[in-house]
């Protein structure tokens, strides 16, 4: 058994970062199952808890470009370590605060910023570990196994997280979630190695076929590319852009579907944390799914149908299913149309990841941080709109904002041709 994970410990790492990938995901969705005990607790309404929301995912936005940059200035190994000890100790801090606290708004919202930011390395980093292990050939399939631990950690959140809410209060359920990230920070940090020619266990036979499948800007002993390479080329600022709005609808599920099933569509607790499991099983069997199918098509009909034609599918599908479900009386039935828009959105989550690491070679973490950025700029503004919208339109006008960006994001993907793309390298 031994002897198999060393012929294939680009599949270890890959693993592993599923787990961070889960780990982290339960680290950020815990406070929207928690929210509306700890507006409670400390007096909130929804807008203000919506800063709180939008707080997390700011500071993850605006630091993922950064935290790329560093990622590859000094690997994946130490960034992911350090910012799993980050957001450990900033996922606690809440648990610190009480009631009668002066400028508490203000308190939780600069932790959960600060959350976002320890917590904006994760996936830069986890595209330079593709960058630099993954043949071309197999990034679909890579990358749909790292983002399952999105849905497979946030699917977990709503059971785990109201179970110890019930039977220990929600201080616990930050707790478990702080010590599970530094576990796997430990980990990471014991079996992962920036390139397979520093890992003790890569055999010749997986150094030869990780080399011989990686493209030629991956390979080449090219420098880093410049901010003006990155921030002019349009193939980047389309999937950026696509990102945005991919971010803009994800994050309703993150944020407020929980709350939305329980205030407006009237579930109680159980049954709303069994409703909310289903757009993140969704999400973690169709990244999978996509993933596959991505390589699949890629191989046969090329990156053109394999990348980008099947974002334009998952993303097109997602903004139907959006708009279906506000048309739907049934709560019940609702969630389960919400869930199959989830999963469409998620079948497209390979294509992002893939061709950034493509185009951003040795460069992958400042592309895909460029590019994540774009996403959770999405995500930061539909943590603060979305309530914003439904107070003032109804909760059916906030979704169908999310369903019409999809499709204009879906779009994008026509203006990117990935077959043979290169960036001209100048040392940034």
């Amino acid at each position: 058994m031994l002897s198999y994970v060393r012929a294939r410990i680009r599949w270890v790492l890959i693993f592993w970062m599923f787990v961070v990938s889960a780990i982290a995901y339960l680290d950020r969705v815990n406070i929207s199952i928690a929210g509306p005990t700890i507006a409670k607790e400390f007096q909130l309404t929804n807008v203000e808890l919506g800063y709180v929301f939008s707080a997390f995912v700011l500071g993850y936005a605006l630091f993922q470009t950064p935290g790329g940059r560093i990622a590859d200035r000094i690997g994946p190994r130490k960034v992911l370590t350090i910012g799993v000890v980050w957001w450990g100790i900033f996922t606690t801090l809440i648990t610190l605060l009480s009631p009668g606290l002066s400028g508490l708004v203000f308190l939780l919202i600069g932790i959960r910023f600060l959350l976002g930011i320890g917590e904006a390395v994760v996936y830069p980093a986890s595209n330079c570990v593709v960058s630099a292990w993954i043949p071309s050939a197999e990034r679909g399939i890579a990358n749909g196994f790292i983002f399952t631990g999105v849905g497979f950690g946030a699917g977990i959140t709503p059971p785990l997280i109201s179970w110890i809410m019930v039977n220990y209060g929600w201080r616990w359920s930050f707790w478990v979630s702080a010590v599970l990230g530094l576990i796997a920070g430990l980990i990471w940090y014991l079996v992962a190695r920036d390139a397979p020619g520093s890992h003790p266990w890569v055999t010749k036979e997986e150094a030869i076929h990780i080399q011989a499948g990686l493209p030629l800007a991956d390979s080449s002993a090219g420098g880093k590319l410049s901010w003006t390479s990155i921030l002019g080329n349009r193939h980047i600022l389309a999937v950026t852009f696509s990102y945005f709005t991919y971010g803009y609808a994800a994050y309703i599920f993150f944020t407020w579907f929980f709350i939305y099933l329980r205030t407006v569509r009237g579930l109680n607790l159980r049954d709303s944390s069994f409703y909310t499991m289903l757009p993140f099983l969704a999400m973690a069997s169709c990244s999978l799914a996509g993933g596959w199918a991505s390589d699949r098509l890629t191989k046969r009909y090329g990156k053109r149908t394999g990348r980008c034609g099947l974002a334009v599918f998952g993303i097109g599908l997602c903004a139907v299913f959006i708009a279906l479900a506000t048309q739907v009386a049934s709560a019940e039935l609702a969630s389960i149309v919400l869930a199959g828009g989830a999963g469409a959105l998620y079948l497209s989550q390979s294509s992002f990841w893939s061709v950034s690491a493509d185009i951003g070679g040795k460069s992958a973490g400042s592309v895909s941080g460029f590019m994540n950025m774009g996403g959770q700029l999405g995500g930061a503004l539909t943590a603060s709109l979305t309530p914003a919208i439904a107070g003032k339109f109804g909760w059916t006008a906030s979704f169908l904002v999310a369903s019409g960006l999809c499709a204009v994001g879906a779009l994008a993907w026509l203006l990117v041709h990935p077959e043979g793309l290169t960036i001209r390298r100048r040392t940034a």
